[in-house]
């Protein structure tokens, strides 16, 4: 989605889908319903709902009112980009990858903050998917906060020719501020834990008196702490003082984590200066090693204890076992085994930063694929799986090896939030470019807010009730890694009518 270097490429749209797309659009900007559906957001967050789910209603009141097909917006971290969020036409690319490396995504992030830039000028894959989909031209807007950019807003038309109204432009700019200001507030934004936000905060810096009482609270200071100004002169710090060149690391009420320092400054005034910095980030990778370490011994322990136990019963009692005692013993042993297998291969997998042979994509068949994998799952799952593939679906790009593990994963977590007597329904589609297969389940569902935390190493829905829906977390974690190795993507989205719909896009071969 992003304005690069024009690499002109004739590409037309069919009549009857620009047609279609413009058709009930408005020829101007409807700022009353604007107002109105903003309205309805803020009202949104001021009753405590954030992230994902706002963002989202807040693209929806935009995206008549402007008169565009669809509306997406870009979340950016350190490490690259992602459509969290889209509506109309561009839901199709929730959850896709953007590499910050793309030439068009660096002419972005230095160009004008608003512009205009049409599909054809846009180099690489990402022209051919919004050309394929009807989708001519859009006009960008980048959310920024301290200088950083967060993320980017987009807005999708069918029309090459129209230009943008500066109404339109200033529309989708303040826009991209509102939900800048949400990153700032961080009400559930950013969705990827390691984004910019924290980066583009400078260090707080507060003075305090000998009293205890603050004199001296930069903006910095309220963006770390959350504590605006007028809440924290004249009373005392939110967070004890180490000792003048000592660190301490302070847990706020909230859950974040601060660097504090302090040091006395000069002079008969008794005043003191007190630095600190958000760092929970690194917090959260030391807690992530330390439960690494604990889930990885936890879910070897349970098949090693079952193995060994029914393997001892063998030993010790096979002349008064009958056959089928026997036979019982040797299967469980075998399901645990295998159960064994699946997760060394997940926390090897996880560990790797390559591919596991260092093969490039190559085509393959992936309706034939997917009935293997189906054959390979484990029978309880299998008796569940209602499986439908059209004929003629085109060949996949990737590596085909690995997309037994991406189903058994996204089989097995639809089996684990949903009834034992449930159908998991696996089906594939093609369009353009793309193909793509969907597991679909008929459980408790997932929030909106979820749909991206979900893919988070070690995250479980449902609280990680680890009793009632066991596991280590790992499973969506190496799926989206495993598939975007493959050029592909994967998101999860609610189901109508209840349950979950994970769906993995790869490019045809």
């Amino acid at each position: 989605m992003r304005p690069g270097r024009g690499i002109a490429t004739g590409r037309g749209v069919p009549e009857n889908r620009s047609a279609g797309h413009t058709r009930g659009m408005p020829e101007h900007t409807d700022l009353a319903a604007l107002i109105a559906g903003h309205g309805r957001v803020i009202e949104m967050i001021n009753a405590g709902e954030g992230g994902v789910a706002v963002l989202t209603r807040l693209l929806r009141v935009v995206q008549p009112a402007i008169g565009a097909a669809s509306l997406a917006f870009v979340e950016f971290t350190p490490t690259g980009g992602r459509v969290i969020a889209a509506t109309g036409i561009a839901e199709w690319a929730i959850g896709r990858p953007v590499s910050i490396t793309d030439p068009a995504v660096v002419c972005l992030l230095r160009g004008p903050r608003v512009r205009q830039v049409r599909s054809h000028h846009i180099p690489g894959p990402f022209a051919d998917e919004l050309a394929d989909h009807g989708l001519c031209r859009m006009v960008v807007a980048r959310a920024e906060i301290a200088g950083r950019t967060v993320g980017s807003l987009h807005a999708l038309y069918p029309d090459d020719d129209r230009p943008a109204d500066d109404t339109e432009r200033d529309v989708l700019g303040y826009i991209a501020s509102c939900v800048a200001h949400m990153y700032g507030d961080q009400s559930g934004l950013p969705v990827h834990g390691d984004g910019p936000v924290v980066a583009a905060l400078a260090d707080g810096l507060a003075v305090v008196d000998r009293d205890g009482q603050v004199r001296l609270w930069n903006p910095a200071a309220a963006q770390v702490t959350g504590v605006a100004p007028v809440e924290a002169i004249d009373r005392p710090l939110p967070f004890p003082i180490p000792p003048s060149g000592q660190v301490l690391d302070h847990r706020l009420p909230e859950g974040r984590w601060l660097k504090i320092t302090s040091g006395e400054l000069p002079g008969p005034g008794g005043l003191r200066v007190v630095t600190f910095r958000d760092i929970t980030v690194q917090q959260r990778r030391d807690q992530d090693r330390d439960l690494f370490v604990a889930v990885t011994s936890h879910e070897l322990r349970t098949p090693v204890t079952v193995i060994k136990g029914y393997a001892d019963t063998l030993t010790d009692h096979w002349e008064s076992l009958t056959d089928t005692d026997r036979r019982q013993a040797a299967r469980v042993i075998g399901q645990r085994a295998n159960e064994l297998a699946r997760l060394v291969d997940r926390l090897l997998t996880s560990a790797a930063d390559d591919r596991p042979d260092g093969s490039a994509p190559i085509p393959f068949d992936l309706a034939e694929t997917l009935r293997a994998a189906v054959a390979d799952l484990p029978s309880e799952l299998r008796r569940r799986v209602v499986l439908d593939l059209p004929a003629g679906l085109p060949k996949a790009l990737g590596e085909r090896q690995t997309l037994t593990t991406v189903l058994t994963e996204l089989s097995t977590n639809a089996g684990k939030y949903s009834p034992p007597d449930s159908p998991i329904e696996i089906t594939a589609t093609s369009r353009d470019r793309v193909v793509s297969f969907r597991v679909s389940d008929r459980g408790i569902g997932i929030r909106p807010e979820h749909v991206e935390r979900a893919f988070d190493r070690f995250w479980q829905g449902e609280s990680g009730d680890r009793r009632g829906y066991p596991g280590a977390g790992l499973g969506l974690y190496l799926v989206r890694r495993i598939v975007e190795q493959q050029n592909g993507w994967v998101s999860l989205r609610p189901r109508d009518g209840g349950g979950t719909v994970a769906e993995v896009r790869l490019p045809c071969g």
